[in-house]
């Protein structure tokens, strides 16, 4: 491939009014390259170019039309990756409509839930998840459904439900073109609803503006082009993947690889045949390449790691005021192979970065960009821009967004506000928990954090995951739980015991410490071995960090879509289903045979 057809291509998100818009000239700008290819397993299922996904996006818009679906009406969308995600989502722009990306991973009822609040005039829906989802909604159910990957005569509608207005998903390209609907700056594009899910739904409602405020200060800093190639592996419903594999890429002529099963080897191969330049991680699958890098490591001669250590050394000198990836990719062949060859950039937000992991990917050529977001500010408000790379950070503000610290204490840390026009516009239906999010303008995060002398951000934990000592000391089991990095765990979790287990008259002050530990494939005997490890790692922290005790558990902790953790709901399951008496003192004897015995569901 020439390095001109690897230039970015200039497009001005500025001069658009919407999302819409926008992905209809890109659509046609760029209408003989390959806009979309699918996988499943390792063989491609579909190859798209950008003039068959603007045919198809088009003739969905119509078939939205036909079932009097217009401007401000609302579309649900329950779907895995795939490109009806993406023909959909710009069916609905196109229509002047308002989507409602909904997590596809989420249970059927929690879905029913979401529906019910934005209340949705149609629904787009995969058939595996329609089976359950149907039941759930029942009567509430959109007026319009269309189920995609339903089988030959299967049966589309629940018990009690004629039917009406329930059909497979059809783009007939005979279809006569959509009606033109012209949206604004100003319009609602979507209603986005954050991580949490239980109690009060939180329905972000962000405007057009935001849209491209955004992909325009991203573009800026990441440009990407014609040859360039996106992997979609978060679900697009994910603000990163919503911007970085969907409106960001098709803006700029690049291609979208989606991969129907997820399973490392898969993924890997997919890499290699498509040459992946892009793709967007969570911390948690960061921590699992590195797994199986090392594991690659330790089937090579000793010679041959201590190499891949000084050629990484070398590389990290040699890029340290920015990436230089053919450099990097010279010096470092052998591990770039391992992830495709061609990998440019990895963006990762939705949770801590570990600091050591983001570091030596840099090292090694692989350039994690971090970033901090939420859902009430469209994708970042801060990233690192590898100008020079920084781990210890979550970036500055981005172009157009304000961020500062307010009720910093004597150490600097304190609440971190956003402001910009990139934050949502409000909360759906709920006035009062607007005015208590946004504040004269600004967006109050919950998240504590400071600020360095170059405006970089440094995130410290949540407020309300905060963990006060008798002592009077704050502590954030997100640093704490970054201490314990590198254990064979499969995941581990801080919190106070006298969170867990209340005891009268303390509440939430903790004076011992927890970590409930899930060990590598529950392995007889892994749970001893790495309370050693672990014992010299505490030993490291200051005193009022120390944990003192261990909770073993097997089951596989509940995380969001980002792959957070659920902490509140993991904790309400440890209180159920754990006691105080299933603690082990971290610095005591291995754990006697008959305490073995897990914590169980």
């Amino acid at each position: 491939m020439s390095a001109a057809r690897l230039r970015p291509v200039a497009i001005d998100p500025a001069a658009y009014p919407s999302l819409g818009a926008l992905l209809r000239d890109a659509l046609v700008q760029f209408k003989s390259e390959t806009a979309l290819v699918t996988y499943n397993r390792k063989r491609e299922t579909d190859r798209v170019s950008y003039a068959e996904f603007l045919r198809t996006g088009l003739a969905f818009a119509r078939a939205l039309e036909d079932a009097g679906i217009g401007p401000d009406d609302r579309v649900a969308i329950v779907m895995s990756n795939q490109p009806r995600w993406l023909y959909t989502a710009f069916a609905v722009f196109a229509r002047g409509a308002v989507l409602i990306p909904l997590d596809y991973k989420l249970t059927a009822p929690e879905q029913a839930a979401l529906i019910r609040h934005a209340k949705p005039k149609a629904l787009v829906v995969e058939y595996p998840f329609w089976r359950k989802l149907a039941g759930d909604l029942g009567a509430d159910r959109p007026g319009s459904v269309w189920v995609s990957e339903a089988p030959d005569g299967a049966a589309l509608a629940a018990e009690g439900d004629a039917g009406e207005g329930i059909g497979p998903w059809v783009a007939p390209l005979d279809a006569p073109p959509p009606t033109e609907v012209r949206r604004g700056r100003d319009d609602d594009a979507t209603i986005v609803y954050s991580s949490g899910t239980g109690g009060r739904p939180k329905g972000c409602v962000l405007t057009h503006d935001a849209y491209l405020v955004q992909l325009e200060s991203l573009l800026e800093l990441f440009p990407m082009g014609i040859g360039d190639r996106y992997f979609s592996i978060l679900p697009t419903n994910h603000a990163i993947d919503f911007m970085v594999g969907f409106v960001g890429p098709l803006s700029c002529g690049a291609l979208v690889v989606h991969q129907r099963t997820l399973r490392p080897e898969f993924l890997v191969d997919t890499m290699k045949r498509e040459q992946i330049t892009h793709m967007s991680v969570v911390p948690l699958l960061l921590e699992a390449f590195e797994r199986a890098l090392d594991e690659k490591l330790d089937t090579q001669p000793p010679w041959k790691r201590r190499l891949v250590d000084v050629l990484g050394a070398v590389n990290g000198v040699l890029t340290e005021k920015a990436p230089r990836h053919g450099l990097s990719r010279r010096l470092l062949a052998p591990v770039h192979q391992g992830f495709g060859g061609h990998l440019k950039l990895l963006f990762s937000g939705g949770a801590f970065v570990d600091r050591a992991r983001a570091e030596r990917f840099y090292r090694l050529g692989l350039p994690v960009v971090i970033g901090y977001g939420l859902t009430e500010c469209c994708t970042v408000a801060t990233v690192n821009d590898l100008k020079p790379f920084r781990g210890d950070s979550v970036g500055r503000a981005v172009k157009g967004v304000e961020v500062k610290v307010e009720n910093a204490g004597a150490d600097g840390v304190g609440d971190v506000f956003v402001r910009g026009r990139t934050v949502m516009d409000r909360y759906l239906d709920d006035p009062e928990l607007t005015a208590e999010t946004l504040v004269d303008g600004w967006l109050v995060t919950g998240d504590r954090g400071w600020l360095d002398a170059a405006g970089h951000l440094h995130l410290v934990g949540r407020s309300k995951n905060m963990i006060v000592t008798p002592g009077g000391k704050n502590i954030y089991p997100e640093d704490i739980e970054s201490a314990f990095e590198g254990l064979p765990a499969e995941e581990l979790c801080v919190f106070a015991a006298d969170y867990l287990w209340p005891r009268s008259g303390q509440g939430m002050v903790g004076e011992e410490l927890v970590l409930v530990v899930r060990v590598k494939d529950d392995a007889d005997g892994a749970f001893d071995a790495l309370r050693p490890r672990l014992r010299e790692l505490n030993r490291r922290l200051p005193d009022f960090k120390r944990v003192s005790r261990i909770l073993r558990w097997s089951e596989a902790f509940p995380r969001t879509a980002s792959m957070k953790i659920k902490r509140k709901e993991l904790a309400g399951v440890l209180a159920e289903r754990a006691s105080r008496d299933a603690l082990l003192p971290v610095d005591g004897a291995a754990t006697p045979a008959r305490a073995r015995a897990e914590v169980t569901a």
